[in-house]
């Protein structure tokens, strides 16, 4: 799948986003091996620490739907920012464990405006498991 392909899957996932609070929506593709693509979106609550960025629910998703971890081919994440939007720092530090370093993640906008980085460019100097050792 190419990088164009990836953004309008998730272009489609921002618009499944519920943003009663910000009105902000950000959509999330995760591409896995099987080629399979895993929406995700933000989803708010009014009490706000229990809200969740469009990243972590497709990749908590794609675990719930029986997944495994560093199976992914690629991440596309859009919203309508200036330019390319910039994932969180949980979101990275989720990214790091479950996708991997090397992953492509493609970073784009409403507009169609998009950059494509990794993880780890996203994250250097992740704490990671080998953190833990």
């Amino acid at each position: 799948m190419d990088e164009r392909a990836l953004i309008n899957e998730a272009l489609k996932a921002m618009d499944k986003a519920y943003v009663p609070y910000s009105h902000f929506k950000v959509g999330a593709a995760l591409l896995h091996e099987s080629g399979d693509i895993i929406h995700g979106c933000n989803i708010e609550n009014a009490s706000y620490g229990a809200t969740n960025c469009g990243e972590r629910t497709a990749m908590f998703r794609a675990l719930a739907e029986g997944r495994q971890v560093r199976t992914f081919k690629a991440m596309a994440v859009v919203g309508d920012t200036e330019g390319p939007i910039a994932p969180c720092g949980i979101c990275r530090q989720v990214m790091i464990e479950l996708c991997g370093p090397d992953m492509p993640v493609i970073l784009g906008n409403t507009a169609g405006v998009y950059i494509t980085t990794t993880v780890k460019e996203l994250l250097p100097g992740a704490f990671d498991s080998s953190s833990l050792t």
